[in-house]
């Protein structure tokens, strides 16, 4: 709607996993790079965590974008809530065999799923499951994953694995259950999001490869308050400065500035927000997130 106003050739700050978006922060670029040595050396499991929005699924796709561009066999899992045989179905599915029909017991689909990967390994071809939002796995489901890496050969991790999750990954992965995952799990990073310097980065990059880098004028203060907002989390960043630009156009203004934005969080928000009642929300948050993590002590007084 505001693209011609603006310049864009297209909409900037869509919440989509576009790769032709990737924006190579130092966090970004370490996360990817970990991921495809990992995934290249065919070392087994990953895991990449980070908060809602932070990235994690633009990342992956910008991996698997690079993996298939090399050869490699890929899959993709978006609903985990599965549990082992509907998961393993899944999987089958996403690397493109043929089976029957969901009824197909699990041992059939473990076999096919076998003889996939040794094909894949005859052509040198890696082979690259992700599972997205993985805190959303039941553990029995977990221990599904678990014996799915352990198709392999003597010297060969036939099957890449790539855990994508929110912070509740870590806590489901320290479950006294799934010891054994655990010790497979050979690289672990968090997505921290941006710093306020890089959003500004972040969001000159989006407007460039939207076409048009001059396009509007930012004010310091403007950028001040989306970062706040955003606390540097490119979703939100994405939210705000789309519904900006949007306020932007109908003031027939190339300026964003800071009541803009103000205006622009009051329409995601609705009218009441202010900074003030949003810290009171993260203190709350913080309170109750601090409480559910202390330990319990069990009342021996009696």
């Amino acid at each position: 709607m505001y693209e011609e106003w603006f310049g864009f050739s297209r909409p900037p700050f869509n919440n989509t996993p576009d790769t032709s978006f990737y924006f190579p922060s130092e966090r970004h670029n370490e996360a990817l790079a970990q991921l495809m040595y990992t995934v290249g050396q065919r070392k087994g499991f990953a895991v990449l965590t980070g908060e809602i929005g932070a990235g994690k699924t633009t990342v992956c796709r910008s991996l698997l974008r690079e993996l298939e561009e090399d050869g490699a066999a890929t899959a993709l899992v978006t609903n985990p809530r599965l549990n082992g045989v509907q998961l393993l179905y899944t999987v089958a599915r996403e690397f493109g065999l043929e089976l029957p029909d969901e009824r197909v017991d699990r041992l059939a689909i473990m076999d096919a799923i076998n003889e996939f990967l040794i094909e894949m390994l005859s052509q040198d071809r890696n082979v690259v499951l992700v599972i997205d939002e993985a805190q959303n796995l039941p553990l029995a489901t977990m221990e599904e994953v678990r014996l799915i890496s352990n198709l392999e050969t003597e010297r060969d991790k036939l099957i890449q694995i790539l855990l994508l999750g929110q912070p509740e990954l870590r806590q489901k992965l320290a479950h006294p259950s799934l010891v054994q995952l655990r010790q497979r799990i050979v690289m672990r990073y968090h997505l921290e999001a941006l710093g306020e310097r890089e959003m500004l980065e972040y969001i000159q990059h989006r407007m460039r490869v939207a076409g048009s880098h001059h396009a509007a004028r930012f004010s310091s203060r403007a950028i001040h308050i989306i970062y706040r907002y955003s606390h540097g989390i490119p979703r939100l960043i994405n939210l705000v400065c789309d519904r900006a630009f949007l306020v932007a156009f109908t003031e027939e203004t190339h300026k964003i500035t800071s009541q803009v934005v103000i205006t622009a969080i009051k329409e995601i928000e609705g009218p009441e927000w202010s900074f003030k009642q949003t810290a009171i929300q993260e203190e709350k948050a913080r309170k109750k997130k601090s409480f559910l993590r202390l330990p319990f002590f069990a009342d021996r007084t009696r």
